[in-house]
């Protein structure tokens, strides 16, 4: 997707209205607990101010469900911003009408104007046209920076575009295309996908699409226990999707044909419940007993795992490997974070597509050992399985 961005313009004197994801955690005394996603942005911001554009940002924080809700301001985030980059940060009352228009006209170059939440309008996720022109009278230019949200066709990532002469992409969405379209389309071989989760339904659509890029795929996650019992393993109480156990053996064939190598563990870790005061070890997937769930791969196939790895050129992640969130089932995702790590010191492009494989990535500290980690969970998934991003395809080309 050859997408005009932020260098292709100048902003100068401008008003750059830009869409961010500032949906960041807050903890009950409407603290911060994690700026990632304000950080992520402000390549862009920078890049706007320096060049004396007047900065209109705008996004969404949490479910307000269309009303005024302050337990969703984005007050908050005005505040750390403002201390990121060591310049005021103006909070506007709401995203449109009179008081707004008059902010932001008001406004001079290098300043910085945070427009209150956009879902405080049942008109932005409805896409309504007559909010999306409303949006877009205040500004001159438009910038899209807020991929975890690209895939949703909202006023202020789709509509609004219909409304401006100018959209573009932001330096992060510019960079997650480059990444990921990359991968897809001309990626460096051997090319080894990683697939974890508890769900094949929830992948399906992902493996498909990869089915016509990659070399290899290495499958862990609960959604290993549907293919297992396809093959008349019995898993014990691990978590199996019935429905899907015809797909699961289909998916086997399709691999196979597509002269794809599909890596199921060998050796599971096991625990008679999802808990992190239980026992538990390892054994043989042919080994699994009645009262035993399954809850991480195993050792020995976290070495097979590693070995594919480093073999690699691309590697590209997608979901965990078991239940990491619980320490003592957290080693095969660990294992995995580790080996990527090693396969980017060796030259690898390594991309881990946001959600629980970021989350698992943040939690064993190498965020920084890798190429890319997508920030958008939905829309780095619906991108890996070949859809279009309304956000994105609205933008110019």
């Amino acid at each position: 997707m050859q997408k005009k961005s932020l260098s292709d313009i100048s902003t100068q004197g401008k008003r750059v209205l830009m869409r961010v994801d500032f949906n960041v955690p807050l903890d009950e005394n409407k603290r911060i607990t994690d700026d990632k996603r304000i950080v992520e942005s402000l390549p862009s911001i920078k890049k706007i101010l320096e060049n004396g554009g007047r900065l209109i940002l705008m996004s969404h924080l949490g479910r307000p469900k269309g009303k005024v809700n302050s337990e969703y301001s984005l007050a908050p985030v005005a505040s750390r911003l403002s201390e990121l980059i060591d310049c005021p940060v103006t909070m506007a009352k709401d995203c449109v009408g009179t008081e707004v228009m008059q902010q932001v006209l008001a406004m001079q170059d290098g300043e910085v104007l945070l427009l209150e939440n956009l879902r405080f309008h049942a008109e932005e996720e409805a896409n309504d046209p007559d909010f999306s022109r409303e949006l877009a009278s205040l500004g001159e230019v438009y910038v899209n920076d807020a991929f975890g949200t690209a895939h949703r066709a909202h006023a202020s990532t789709e509509g609004i575009t219909h409304y401006v002469q100018s959209a573009v992409a932001g330096f992060l969405i510019e960079r997650e295309l480059l990444y990921l379209g990359k991968a897809l389309q001309e990626p460096e071989r051997p090319f080894v996908a990683i697939l974890g989760g508890s769900k094949i339904s929830g992948k399906i659509d992902v493996l498909e699409n990869l089915f016509k890029k990659v070399d290899t795929v290495l499958i862990g996650g609960a959604m290993v226990f549907t293919f297992f019992k396809a093959q008349g393993y019995a898993i014990g109480k691990s978590l199996v999707e019935e429905s899907k156990i015809e797909l699961a053996l289909a998916i086997l064939e399709q691999a196979k044909n597509k002269g794809i190598k599909l890596l199921l563990p060998t050796d599971v870790i096991l625990a008679p419940a999802i808990s992190g005061d239980v026992d538990f070890y390892a054994d043989q997937i042919s080994n699994i007993p009645d009262e035993m769930i399954g809850v991480d791969i195993g050792p020995k196939t976290a070495e097979m795992f590693r070995n594919e790895i480093l073999s690699a050129r691309t590697v590209l992640w997608n979901g965990p490997m078991g239940v990491f969130e619980i320490d003592n089932f957290a080693s095969g995702t660990m294992a995995v974070a580790q080996a990527l790590a090693d396969a980017t010191a060796k030259g690898a492009t390594t991309i881990v597509g946001g959600g629980d494989s970021a989350a698992a990535i943040a939690k064993a500290g190498l965020a920084k050992e890798m190429t890319h980690i997508s920030t958008g969970g939905g829309a780095s998934l619906e991108f890996l399985e070949g859809k279009e991003l309304p956000g994105i395809s609205a933008l110019n080309d």
